[in-house]
């Protein structure tokens, strides 16, 4: 038989999609339609149903960028339509991008409630079914000109704030046009006939030529479409599905492989639209899910980010009353335990913890449900800290797709135990859809076969489907696919079941799956680690500063009666989490997202600023004298860490230059430090150790200037073909001498950056205080440290404790690492001697070696300081930016902990008169107390999170500074654990607790005060 396989499929897609699809609603007739055009940001729903509405036409064009118009549709059933399904199809001027990319629009009744939402690709509203001839109907659409922005990737200004917020600018033509407003019949045989032609002609397509499963279809499909009668397709479709239903009806093999399908709308919290926006994304989309619940009992829909249902819990109060009550019939699933979805590259431990507090509280308080998985599909990597802090939170499971985005290595397994730097593992898993937006398709189906790593083993992986990124959730064709491939010969069999019921069997199918040791690396969007400055020193500021308000307004509470301010603290936490949201912190997305967070973090700032000095003028007392206040964990100038005392000593003071013949020295008796004319760090001398830092005729404090365009994506990407090129700024413009330090001024382009450098008495670190006027683009800026050391590896900090990567290129593993992720500090070394580098908001980092020809090997370390993307924002990182790093000469992974902190954490002075001890001090530096605060719950307990820091077992004596009732270890939602399961029962005397501690182990500890 001659081969018609290719013939088969052209005719099947063209019947299906030109003739069977539109005759889905082929009765139809015209709609009326008005038009009110919002005149500026959107608008309470009883103000739309209210306004002065204008009667327009089809074609009507409307939608300046980000503009909002309502429109009144309207009309009567036709009384020959009586007893049908009816339908309004509305077409707003959608185009061919996804479901949350471009126009989308929220139905209401007249009296306000909601019906549905419309997108490219979800575009009917129910009317009636059945249908009553003559009734009259009118229906109100919310309808969001969101410019479509990520077709193409080409800069484009449209994504700033429009010029009714700014008063700048006019405003742009319309973007869309209305193309279809019809009121039409829902034919339901049709659509059946549809989706049955879909999934046997996907399953077709997939199969191997050599399956006779594949030629059978084809035969079957090919009968089925001689019985359409193109010109009646309405009275034709009930016989095309009787000749499909016995290749439907076949089961699949005993040995197929499970799907536990997931209903799911991944929701950006903020990327290609503004956080107002995504309000309204999830009342749209969650609208959706909940009507086609009605519809589907069967129906699971996973959601995670509590802060989109708190959203929609303030704004779109009725909506939210359904979703509750989804959850209680067990068709709605919270999920997720986070706030957002966060990077987790770049938020402090202490923020990725709150993540979890807040996310998981939210869950119990509004849905009495206590989730057990991290689910983080698209997030960029995910550190080594992970799966100790899910635990600590009761997670048993993980959940990401984003590692198959890998350049370099695919990952060799989707389920697995992924192991944490201090020995936790979690059970986790990688769907082998490779998607966290699954249609559900055949394609999809059959990929995520064939990909899975764990065969032989294993025989069950998780399936999300539903649109998503720009939301949208699943659809009425979606779940017609899941049941058509739930028992399908040639297919998965596809379950729709919830994520913990896919674990579940998941974890008793294969419990001894293999083990992952360490960080979750992604090999990809590693410019996300320096895009946006000023939103990652937001956050850095704004985590620290949360720090400083706890611990202060803590100790003065309990010392003062100070009213600890527990909602703000909430709030402000909360506001922090939300802009660690992965497209916000990593700085990929639009400059009306990151303008908005900057003004953000400027009030975020204020605030805490506020409560910290307010705490600290309680603390200190009525007085003149200088009260210094120490938040770092380490003790500094004489300042106990966490507390403060009188100032008996001046601080160390920078040392002033000393000219010599090749230029300056700062010397303090503990490091010397040459630089030259032009300003470069030519020599870094330990003299205790009698030893040169740097490699020999190398300069440090190296600025170097690189192209920085990726092949695909600007502010997530650098590519490693960017060092190919490279620019050294080695002439300055001006070198100054100021009292105790060098000010040196560069120039490049347009762009000017000027230095201070300054070495302080007492210290080995060498400052470099940096202010930089950019005014490039498409260009990385980093700062190189060459140093005399032959490590193999880089040690750098990450939340609760420190990574050690490959410094050398043996395997495509370690080769895939050219710019890594580092917190406050990064640190090389050899046996008996190393040097750091530490800063105050840089996170991108490299590190690479060199044998040179005298035999030792250079090591070099550089910071990445800016870079100049141009999509989705074309002028991110443009302007005025300062910045801090610090050299440290002479360091081990102690000293590399200790001025991580304190360069982050600078000493406060109050006047005042009284000394304040600390209310919990460790007696062992290698176990850091990162957290002291109040309990949540109001009882007054002091809560202290602690680790330990050096990668090495531990023991402490903690001494608290108040009378000592007892003492328990608690989850971080402040819950006391089962002591058999962690240190076993704590016994505190005389206001002392001993603690033994593994490496890297947190412990958080709920301390109670003797009840007066």
């Amino acid at each position: 038989m001659h081969s018609k396989y290719r013939l088969t499929e052209q005719r099947l897609d063209r019947v299906l999609n030109q003739r069977i699809r539109p005759a889905v609603h082929a009765r139809s007739v015209p709609i009326e339609v008005a038009i009110w055009n919002v005149p500026g940001e959107p608008v309470p729903v009883a103000d739309g149903l209210a306004a002065p509405y204008e009667p327009v036409t089809l074609g009507h064009r409307w939608g300046p960028p980000w503009s909002t118009s309502w429109f009144r549709i309207s009309g009567t059933v036709p009384d020959e339509w009586a007893g049908l399904r009816v339908e309004a199809v509305i077409d707003l001027g959608f185009n061919v991008t996804g479901a949350g990319f471009s126009t989308e629009g929220l139905v209401y009744r007249s009296d306000g409630s909601v019906v549905k939402a419309l997108n490219p690709r979800n575009a009917w509203i129910p009317v009636a079914d059945p249908a009553v001839g003559g009734e009259d109907f009118t229906y109100y659409v919310e309808a969001a000109a969101n410019p479509v922005l990520c077709d193409d990737h080409i800069p484009t200004r449209t994504g700033d704030q429009p010029s009714w917020l700014t008063g700048v600018g006019s405003e742009s033509d319309p973007l869309y046009q209305l193309l279809r407003l019809d009121l039409a019949v829902f034919d339901a045989q049709v659509w059946e006939l549809a989706q049955d032609l879909d999934v046997l002609g996907e399953l077709m397509h997939e199969l191997p030529e050599a399956d006779p499963r594949r030629w059978q279809l084809m035969h079957t499909i090919e009968q089925a479409l001689d019985t359409v009668d193109l010109q009646n397709i309405t009275g034709s479709a009930a016989t095309a599905r009787e000749v499909l239903r016995p290749a439907l009806a076949a089961p699949a093999v005993a040995s197929a492989h499970r799907m536990s399908a997931v209903g799911h709308a991944h929701i950006d919290t903020a990327w290609l639209w503004p956080m107002r926006e995504t309000v309204r994304k999830v009342a749209r989309t969650l609208s959706n899910v909940t009507q086609l619940m009605d519809d589907h009992p069967g129906f699971r829909f996973a959601m995670s980010q509590a802060q989109q249902l708190a959203w929609l819990k303030e704004h779109r109060p009725e909506v939210y009353g359904r979703v509750q009550e989804k959850a209680k019939s067990g068709q709605f699933l919270p999920v997720g335990s986070l706030w957002v979805e966060p990077d987790t590259n770049i938020p402090s431990g202490e923020a990725l913890a709150r993540q979890l507090v807040h996310g998981k509280r939210f869950y119990l308080e509004e849905f009495g449900v206590e989730t057990e998985e991290m689910w983080l599909p698209d997030t960029f990597g995910y550190n080594a800290a992970m799966p100790q802090l899910m635990k600590l939170a009761g997670i048993r499971w993980f959940l990401t797709q984003k590692i198959s985005w890998n350049t370099t290595n695919k990952f060799p397994h989707h389920t697995f135990w992924w192991e944490g730097i201090d020995g936790t593992r979690i059970f986790s898993h990688f769907p082998p859809v490779d998607t966290y937006n699954s249609e559900l398709s055949g394609a999809e189906v059959a990929h995520a076969v064939a990909n899975f790593q764990d065969k032989g083993t294993a025989n069950s992986s998780l399936l999300p489907f539903g649109y998503g990124d720009g939301g949208g959730g699943p659809t009425r064709e979606m779940l017609a696919r899941a049941a058509r491939l739930a028992d399908l010969e040639g297919s998965a069999k596809v379950v729709i079941e919830s994520p913990a019921d896919f674990f579940t069997r998941a974890q008793a199918e294969y419990p001894d799956a293999p083990v992952w040791l360490g960080e979750l690396y992604l090999e990809f969007h590693r410019g996300t680690l320096t895009s946006q400055l000023r939103t990652k020193q937001g956050n850095r500021r704004s985590e620290h500063l949360l720090r400083e308000a706890e611990l202060w307004s803590a100790t003065a509470a309990v010392r003062t009666g100070f009213d600890y301010p527990y909602q703000a603290l909430d709030r402000l936490w909360k506001t922090v989490l939300l802009h660690q949201f992965h497209d916000i912190l990593p700085g990929s997305s639009i400059a009306w997202v990151h303008r908005e967070a900057e003004q953000t973090y400027v009030a975020v700032t204020a605030e805490l600023r506020g409560i910290v000095e307010a705490a600290q003028r309680a603390l200190a007392g009525e007085g003149d004298q200088t009260v210094v206040f120490n938040a770092s964990p380490f003790t500094r100038d004489g300042i106990p860490a966490l507390g403060a005392s009188l100032r008996t000593r001046p601080p160390g003071r920078p040392v002033d230059p000393t000219p010599c013949r090749d230029g300056f020295v700062l010397d303090n008796g503990l490091v010397r430090v040459l630089i030259d004319g032009q300003g470069l760090v030519t020599s870094a001398y330990d003299i205790a150790a009698g030893r040169e830092a740097l490699a020999p005729g190398a300069a440090a404090n190296l600025l170097q200037l690189h192209q920085d365009f990726p092949n695909e994506y600007d502010a997530w990407d650098i590519d490693a073909f960017y060092r190919n090129t490279v620019h050294n700024l080695v002439d300055a413009d001006s070198l100054s001498v100021e009292e105790g330090g060098l000010r040196i001024v560069r120039t490049v382009g347009d762009s000017r950056i000027e230095q201070l450098i300054t070495l302080t008495e007492g210290s080995r670190r060498l400052d470099i205080d940096t202010k930089i006027d950019w005014r490039e683009t498409e260009k990385l800026l980093k700062a190189a440290f060459p140093l005399d050391v032959r490590a193999d590896h880089s040690s750098a900090e990450i939340p609760f404790g420190h990574v050690q990567r490959p410094t050398h290129t043996n395997t495509s593993w370690d080769a895939a690492k050219f710019e890594i992720c580092a917190h406050r500090f990064l640190h090389l070394g050899e046996r008996d001697w190393g040097a750091a580098v530490v800063n105050d908001s840089t996170y991108g980092h490299d590190v690479t070696r060199d044998v040179r020809a005298d035999g030792g090997t250079t090591t070099t370390v550089r910071l990445s300081l800016l870079r100049a993307p141009r999509f989705p924002d074309p002028d991110a990182d443009q302007g005025q930016h300062r910045l801090r790093y610090g050299f440290v000469i002479g360091a081990d992974i102690a000293d590399a902990v200790r001025e991580g902190y304190g360069f982050n954490l600078p000493e406060r002075s109050v006047p005042g008169s009284a000394e304040v001890p600390p209310l919990v001090a460790s007696d062992n530096d290698a176990v850091v107390i990162d957290t002291v605060k109040l309990a949540d719950d109001r009882s007054g307990d002091i809560v202290v999170r602690l680790y330990e820091a050096h990668g090495g077992r531990a023991e402490t004596l903690l001494t608290t500074g108040f009378p000592l009732d007892s003492v328990a270890v608690t989850d971080l939602l402040e819950r006391e654990l089962d002591p058999r399961e962690n240190t076993g029962a704590l016994q505190p005397a005389g206001g002392q607790v001993s603690l033994t501690l593994r490496p890297f182990q947190i412990l958080t500890l709920r301390m109670k005060r003797p009840r007066s």
